[in-house]
């Protein structure tokens, strides 16, 4: 029973016990690791004396060698490459060959089948480091691959990311927030909401936005006027919207967690009778091509999609040259964008 003990405990050693044991920083052992030249000799000795000590359990080495000639970047994303992931994918290739990398691109529903790939990239020798979209492991996986020193980015973490953990983001509540302003100003204060699946970090960021604006004009966030669903399409924001349409005092706006759901929204409000914006503004999220196709077209929030995939790509270049990022965590901006969904409230 006690050998038993010491090999689980000798399985469980990372790259954060070598850099416990060394006193230096991850980075830097992590840069020794993957046979980085910018580490100075006596620091480079160091590290691989410790990984001497802790024997064939050690945090296994890349080699410079192996490193040059692996510019393979694994792309994982669990979703079907649609308007949206499909934006955030394609400007990740192209900015991956401005970079002299290639994409090797995990996507579509069968990913999802591959749950335990994350804990075999540290043993795929073409590739340098991992680009993880709206990532569906527990939260312990990205803890394990960031241990073992593996370079990798969160691109839309699904949850809010351990703070070592680089991560890029759009600005969801600030977002959100200036998308109700809008409607505020235009009078609304009876405003429905349709939120994402819940758990979702953008779910709860868009949620605090949206009512944000409500309450500092004095509305009580009212729980009838509130919906949440599991699967943000344009089924379920015609589903959702209808309840709110139906309710014996219906709202006077909409926002939707996105475009797709506020299109829902604008077909609900058609089998009712309910003219957009006269008798109803409806209000999407994401400002994806769908939005401008719709009559009236929508008022929306725009999110940076080529520029999260472009601004992840950069913090992996970074990281593979063995920088320290000045911010793990990157927030883009987004911007409110007008059109003829919306108007004053009805009368």
């Amino acid at each position: 029973m006690k050998q038993a003990g010491e090999t689980e405990q000798r399985q469980r050693v990372t790259i954060r016990d070598v850099a416990q044991q060394t006193g230096l920083s991850i980075a830097t052992v992590s840069r020794v690791l993957n046979g980085r030249s910018n580490v100075a000799p006596s620091t480079r000795d160091r590290v691989l004396e410790a990984m001497g000590g802790l024997g064939r359990q050690a945090p296994r080495r890349r080699g410079s060698g192996a490193q040059k000639a692996d510019n393979g970047v694994y792309v994982r994303c669990p979703y079907v490459l649609t308007d949206y992931f499909g934006l955030i994918v394609s400007a990740i290739a192209e900015a991956l060959d401005v970079h002299g990398m290639h994409a090797i691109v995990d996507a579509g529903e069968s990913s999802w089948k591959r749950t335990e790939v994350l804990k075999t990239l540290t043993g795929w020798p073409q590739v340098a480091g991992a680009l993880l979209i709206l990532p569906s492991e527990p939260e312990e996986d990205l803890e394990r691959l960031r241990d073992q020193g593996f370079p990798f980015v969160v691109v839309d973490p699904r949850t809010s990311p351990p703070r070592d953990i680089a991560a890029v983001s759009a600005a969801n509540f600030a977002g959100a927030r200036r998308l109700v302003t809008h409607l505020t100003e235009l009078g609304h204060r009876r405003v429905g909401i349709l939120g994402g699946r819940p758990g979702w970090m953008a779910s709860s960021d868009r949620l605090a936005g949206w009512l944000a604006p409500l309450v500092g004009a004095g509305v009580l966030p009212e729980p009838d006027l509130v919906r949440a669903v599991s699967d943000p399409t344009v089924e379920e924001g015609y589903r959702a919207a209808g309840e709110l349409l139906d309710l014996p005092q219906r709202p006077t706006a909409i926002v939707a967690f996105n475009d797709k759901m506020a299109v829902g929204a604008l077909h609900a409000a058609a089998d009712r009778g309910l003219r957009v914006p006269h008798d109803l503004s409806v209000a999407g999220f994401d400002d994806i091509e769908l939005a401008r196709a719709t009559h009236p077209a929508l008022t929306t929030v725009r999110q940076p999609l080529g520029e999260m995939g472009r601004m992840a790509v950069s913090l992996l270049g970074r990281m593979l040259a063995g920088h320290e990022l000045d911010a793990l965590h990157v927030e883009l901006a987004t911007d409110l964008v007008v059109r003829g969904s919306t108007g004053p409230v009805p009368s």
